[in-house]
């Protein structure tokens, strides 16, 4: 993958904090244009976990698509969250990486639905499993779409 932006060529989309902007790019740019970069557009706007979007018509249905990423703590941050479970509240290191996760997976299942011609997902759907000690998988899956708007 290449980011839009410095055209460096990365092995896999986890180098990108967009679809196009590669982390490094994205951590230069102002507050105003990382807000931009991040705006809903095309079939992440059109993404529901109901089975139908308002105002819209199920034309075709693609299949099922799915992304799915798997993550490890690294010891830094199990030092990290083990300390903040001496405080108590919100172990945020374990939370981010949660968060991070789901996303990851997300962001692929949209991948997956544009490649097969679909412009929208619904019934989306999260899984996630212990593949090993601190190992999760996160799955995330849905059903591509091809939407037209109701007239």
């Amino acid at each position: 993958m290449r980011c839009d932006r410095c055209g460096r060529e990365y092995p896999s989309r986890y180098y990108f904090k967009t679809k196009a902007i590669c982390r490094e790019c994205f951590d230069k740019l102002g507050p105003d244009e990382q807000k931009a970069a991040l705006m809903p557009k095309g079939i992440y706007r059109l993404s529901t976990t109901a089975f139908t979007i308002d105002g819209y018509r199920i034309k075709e249905s693609l299949g099922v698509v799915r992304g799915i990423t798997v993550r490890s703590r690294s010891i830094f941050g199990t030092l990290g969250a083990s300390l903040q479970t001496i405080i108590g509240g919100n172990i945020t290191l374990f939370t981010e990486l949660c968060e991070k996760t789901r996303g990851e997976a997300f962001d692929m299942m949209l991948e997956h639905a544009e490649e097969i011609g679909a412009n929208a997902v619904v019934g989306i759907r999260y899984d996630a499993n212990e593949v090993m000690s601190g190992v999760t998988e996160v799955l995330c899956y849905g059903t591509a779409v091809l939407v037209e708007a109701k007239k």
